[in-house]
Order: C-alpha cells, then sequence, then structure tokens
C-alpha cells in the first residue's frame, strides 16, 4: 500500500511541470500498469483533459517549448490547436518528452468536450477504449462534471457490446479480453506494431483490477448475465442471448455503432427507422459479426487517422524512433510467446472446460426432466 501511495505521489510530481488547468488527467498503458512479456523500462503515458485546449498550448509552449516537434513549436498554440481538434481522434500527443527526472513520457492532449463525446458516442473509440480499462487518474474531474457521468456510461456501453459479441457461455477472463479488446479490434497498429496478444497480456495481469472497476457496473445487469461469484478458475458465466434481449443492448450501444449498424442493416446510406432496424439485427444469427464489423471500421478509421497526425505532431526523426521501438517490442514479445506455451493452446483447454460445464449442466437438467 505504502509503495503504491510512493508511486502515485511520483506520477503526480510529473503534472508540476504543466500548466495547472487539467480537468481530467490519467496514465494507462505498460509504463502505468503491468502487463506481461514487457518488463523493460518503460515510457509512461498520459492524458491531459483541459477546458481551453488553445490556451492550455499557449501556456505549455511557453512553459516547454522543447516538448513540440519543430514546425509546431514554430507555427504557434492556434495552429497546434487545429492539428487537434480536426484531424485524427481530437488528441494531440507529445511523444519521447524527457522530464527533468529522467522520466521519458508521451502525454495527449484532449478538450473536454471532445472526451465526452467519444464516450458518449464512440465517435472514435480511441480515447473511450482506453478508459474501458483500469487507469491511474491522476486528476479527478470535478464533482459536478459531465465526465463522471460520461465515464460511467462508457463502461455501461461496453458491457452492453460485449455481451452481444460473446455466445451464451463464456469465462469471466472471456468477458474482460472482450472489453479490453473493443478498441484494439481493428486498430491498423495490431498488424505491424503491436503484439499480437497484447489484449491477453493487459488482461491477465490486472485481472482484479478490471474486476474491481466492473464491479459496480454489471451490479445492473443481473437480469441478464449471470456472474458467479467464485475463486475458482475460470469461472464460467451465462447469459441471457434471447433476441428480446439483444434488442435491449442494441437500443443501449453509442451512437456511432447505432448509425453504422443501421446503414449496414440498410445496405447504404440511406437511413432506415433505427428501432427497425436494430430489432431485425437482434433476430439475425450473425448479430455479432455485424457489430464486429461496425466496431471495426471505427476503430480502424480513427487508428490510422491518429497514426498519420501522429507523424506531423513527433516530427520525422521522433516518429521513426517511437515506430522502431514499437517494432522492437512487438518482435521481443512476440519471441517469447513462440517460445512458452502457446496461448491458443490455453485458450482451446478453457473452451473445452467451459463446453465441459455446460454439457454437464444441459445433462443435470434433462435427468431432472426425465425423473419428472
Amino acid at each position: 500500500m505504502i509503495e503504491k501511495i510512493s508511486e502515485l505521489s511520483n506520477l503526480r510530481r510529473i503534472l508540476t511541470e504543466f500548466p495547472k488547468s487539467m480537468k481530467f488527467c490519467f496514465a494507462y498503458g505498460s509504463g502505468a500498469f503491468k502487463q506481461l512479456n514487457n518488463n523493460d523500462n518503460k515510457m509512461l503515458d498520459l492524458i491531459f483533459v483541459v477546458r481551453n485546449a488553445n490556451k492550455w498550448h499557449a501556456d505549455n509552449i511557453q512553459l516547454n517549448p522543447k516538448h513540440y516537434a519543430m514546425p509546431m513549436r514554430y507555427l504557434g498554440h492556434t495552429f497546434v490547436t487545429s492539428v487537434q481538434e480536426n484531424w485524427g481522434a481530437k488528441i494531440y500527443y507529445n511523444t519521447l518528452v524527457k522530464l527533468a527526472t529522467g522520466q521519458t513520457i508521451k502525454y495527449g492532449v484532449m478538450s473536454e468536450i471532445s472526451l465526452i463525446e467519444d464516450l458518449l458516442d464512440w465517435n472514435d473509440l480511441y480515447v473511450a477504449g482506453r478508459l474501458h480499462k483500469p487507469v491511474e487518474v491522476l486528476v479527478e474531474p470535478d464533482e459536478h462534471s459531465q465526465i463522471r457521468t460520461a465515464l460511467v456510461q462508457n463502461l455501461h456501453s461496453a458491457v452492453h457490446a460485449a455481451l452481444l459479441l460473446l455466445p451464451e457461455h463464456f469465462t469471466e477472463i472471456d468477458f474482460y479480453k472482450t472489453i479490453a479488446g473493443l478498441s484494439y479490434s481493428g486498430d491498423f497498429r495490431m498488424i505491424v506494431g503491436e503484439n499480437k496478444e497484447k489484449v491477453h497480456n493487459i488482461v491477465a495481469p490486472q485481472l482484479e483490477n478490471f474486476k474491481e472497476l466492473y464491479a459496480p457496473i454489471l451490479q445492473h445487469f443481473e437480469q441478464y448475465i449471470d456472474f458467479p461469484k467464485s475463486d475458482q478458475i475460470p469461472v464460467v458465466c451465462h447469459q441471457d442471448t434471447n433476441p428480446v434481449t439483444k434488442i435491449h443492448h442494441l437500443n443501449q450501444l453509442p451512437r456511432s455503432p447505432q448509425i453504422k449498424l443501421v446503414r449496414a442493416w440498410s445496405q447504404g446510406p440511406r437511413s432506415k427507422d433505427t428501432e427497425d432496424c436494430l430489432r431485425a439485427i437482434a433476430y439475425d444469427p450473425e448479430c455479432c459479426e455485424i457489430l464486429e464489423h461496425c466496431l471495426k471500421e471505427i476503430v480502424w478509421r480513427s487508428s490510422v487517422t491518429q497514426s498519420l497526425k501522429g507523424i506531423v505532431t513527433a516530427g520525422f526523426v521522433k516518429s521513426v524512433k517511437y515506430s522502431g521501438a514499437k517494432i522492437k517490442k512487438m518482435l521481443q514479445s512476440n519471441s517469447q510467446t513462440s517460445q512458452s506455451i502457446p496461448f491458443e493452446t490455453k485458450s482451446d483447454q478453457i473452451s473445452k472446460l467451459v463446453h465441459t460445464v455446460v454439457k454437464k449442466q444441459t445433462e443435470a437438467k434433462d435427468t431432472e426432466k426425465r425423473l419428472e
């Protein structure tokens, strides 16, 4: 506990080097949380949420001009803000920033309104996706801030989406991997630059953190999902996959996935009645595949445009250095994974166990019926 407090104190000390007007700030990724097969000296990833991005960049360029790539620094804060708001996922990153303490960080700047829109509507599923997973909050939103409500709604949306993507029976770790994977499925960086087992490596060592994050959310889903409270591993969960339940989950999804679902079902941009389309999709055996495709489209677009934007905001030299480090880490992680037990084998074992448990439950019910 003392180590945790000390670590938080050190992270918060970093914020003293930046303008004070932050509405929300959190650390995420391997620099903030342990991940499997990733034991090197990690760069710390931070996101600063600010009310007025233009003023914040003006103040930060005065305080930390060297954080900005050469052309951006001289083009000024108004241009920087324009790039932030109009390109990519509405976030501006400064990467490979060396602090006075010797710590290397990457930090993104996002306006409060853009964050709330992404959390509620999943326009980009970029920062919203990062907030589906445990993060280390360094600056809490104000008590009456809309950010608080949007953060909770984002978690609810993640559960609705995950349940639509999962089968009737699944393990607890499958549930959290599905949630963690919402913002990685469709991300082009998973092809080159990221370890293929990244989602598993995030969830496995953080399972308790995921449980703690989603415990209050899952209380609202008790009529749709049976989540046994057990220390047994793996915990086998059961959900109601009735089309009526699927209609409920589809109606609770954020606005952007709903629009894409309607267009996918309508076979074009001409929109039909949203309620009718979602009802029809709920009865379609390929409901899961349709939703997965729509989410991949959102993630693909935001990941590609944000990465292209990163070349401009980081500068060519830093971009090459950062991308090279990513690829090197991917190759090292893949090498470690190949030397260990293949993850597919473990997954197959879990699937067989789930199948066995479900089969036993079915046989027991059949026996009961025969006895009656």
